[in-house]
């Protein structure tokens, strides 16, 4: 085979490598002129491959007589650097559809090291990007829906480390995403083998299923060291068979369990209110069936002892008759206090002023020869709109209930103030009693209720109690209790019509 030979079969091999090149490919000129292209460059572009060659990459691709500008230009680079090039080229097509080219540009260089060719390969990535930008908005769609839940929502490698926090995570623990970073492991937002806990039971497929935690109430640790009651559902992420990550969606339940609490405070108001009215109208008739025989039974009993000697031995035992008769009349007199029909007969009252009338009213002062009365109120006069009388006897009962509890020594402390939001008037009586057991402060206000001896009480005074302040639209309660001693907070709504109209 001669030289001239070899040579056209050298080049028809080089031809046909080019030719099977699987992208569109064209060899440039160091002036930019287009040398030759390939089959599959024809195939992309429809254009006969002698209407390409001899014009510029910049006329054919971009239909201009000036060539890019340098720092845009990767061909540019190429010259310069010798070394290849690649750019990610956005095509706007005739038929307005979005096409992205990745071009890569090589060096040929000649004996001196010098660029005499460059090769240009043009790939179609457009499936690809369009694959990116689908899954870059579904990411970023993701993210926008996790940070809006209303849900508090956290994700942590099996390590601890926590990936994701969204905002409603951040407020209920108090950290941020980058606060936690390196710092605070997933662990610490749970007190002590809780965390451990929960990954039992997520492993448990009698559980919830495996990786799997249905909603239950547990509680975290937020950043002050709070304990923050909440309904939690968490699941384990995999890889295969392999555990990667776990996720926790979590509410705060302190709004739902404090709604939880008032909701049961109020229906056992009306629970007690409902026994009370009951309860009233069976005392009203009993009152009244028990009132005449018991009238006549201490008119002739007080006419026998009358007519006995002075040494009679039945004198004794007929006036234990008419003391403990008496005793049931004064029953008969607190039961027609408790089963009251009337309307309360409200004026205007100066809280303050009503204390101290009440403590003038305890006829029997020498219940407070070892009981000091330490008064603290309130240097703002609040008015207040309700039956005095009725009030007064709430007083005095409170303080007799203070005296009995301390066994009549100690501090009784009167307190007034008024409420934080200004709508109400408290008055606050507090002992250095005993105390009240936790399962009787939920029984005080019940009638015919007492913790004290028999024949010492008749379970009427603080149900009677309650009674009147309801009655007066205000409200009465064990505010603290203890072995210190118990502090009843009584509270009525201020009124704020004339002072003219107040009557103390």
């Amino acid at each position: 085979m001669t030289m001239e030979a070899e040579k056209n079969e050298d080049f028809d091999w080089k031809v046909r490598v080019f030719d099977t090149l699987s992208f569109p490919t064209l060899i440039l000129r160091p002036d930019k002129t287009i040398l030759s292209v390939n089959v599959n460059f024809v195939k992309r572009y429809g254009i006969p491959k002698e209407e390409v060659v001899g014009k510029t990459c910049h006329d054919f691709f971009y239909r201009s007589e000036y060539p890019c500008p340098f720092d845009l230009c990767p061909l540019a680079t190429v010259l310069q650097t010798r070394e290849g090039q690649t750019i990610l080229s956005h095509v706007e097509a005739e038929s307005a559809e979005q096409t992205w080219e990745d071009r890569v540009f090589s060096p040929i260089l000649d004996e001196t090291g010098q660029v005499r060719y460059i090769i240009e390969s043009i790939r179609d990535v457009t499936r690809v990007k369009t694959m990116e930008k689908e899954l870059s908005e579904l990411r970023g769609f993701l993210e926008k829906a996790i940070q809006v839940s209303t849900s508090a929502i956290i994700a942590a490698d099996m390590k601890g480390n926590i990936l994701v926090m969204n905002r409603t995570a951040e407020e209920i623990t108090g950290y941020t995403l980058k606060d936690t970073k390196g710092k605070i492991s997933a662990r610490e937002l749970h007190p002590p083998g809780q965390a451990e806990e929960i990954m039992r039971k997520l492993r448990d497929s009698d559980i919830g299923g495996k990786g799997r935690l249905p909603c239950t109430q547990v509680n975290f640790v937020n950043s002050r060291g709070e304990s923050i009651p909440v309904e939690l559902s968490a699941a384990i992420i995999y890889e295969g068979d392999n555990e990667v990550a776990t996720m926790g969606i979590f509410n705060d339940l302190r709004e739902k369990l404090a709604q939880e609490e008032r909701m049961r405070q109020m229906m056992a108001r009306i629970a007690q209110a409902e026994k009370m009215a009951s309860l009233g109208q069976l005392a009203a008739g009993v009152a009244h069936e028990i009132n005449n025989p018991l009238t006549g039974i201490l008119l002739y009993a007080s006419l026998v002892l009358e007519g006995m000697a002075e040494d009679d031995p039945r004198k004794d035992d007929l006036k234990y008759v008419i003391e403990d008769a008496n005793r049931c009349k004064g029953i008969v007199r607190n039961l027609l206090a408790y089963s009251r029909q009337t309307l309360p007969d409200k004026e205007t009252l100066e809280l303050n002023d009503l204390v101290e009338q009440s403590l003038l009213l305890i006829r029997d002062q020498r219940l407070f020869m070892r009981v000091e009365v330490v008064k603290r109120l309130s240097g703002q006069n609040m008015l207040v709109h309700a039956d005095k009388n009725q009030f007064s006897q709430v007083i005095i009962n409170l303080i007799f209930n203070a005296i009995d509890a301390m066994n009549r020594e100690g501090t009784l402390t009167l307190r007034t103030y008024p409420s934080e939001d200004g709508r109400d008037a408290c008055l606050e009586i507090c002992d250095t009693g005993c105390g009240i057991s936790e399962d009787n402060v939920l029984k005080i206000f019940d009638p015919f209720f007492t913790t004290k001896a028999i024949g010492k009480g008749t379970g009427l005074g603080l149900s009677t109690a309650y009674g009147i302040v309801k009655d007066n639209e205000g409200a009465i309660r064990v505010k603290e209790t203890g072995e210190k001693g118990t502090t009843f907070l009584v509270t009525l709504p201020i009124y704020h019509g004339s002072a003219e109209t107040m009557l103390i």
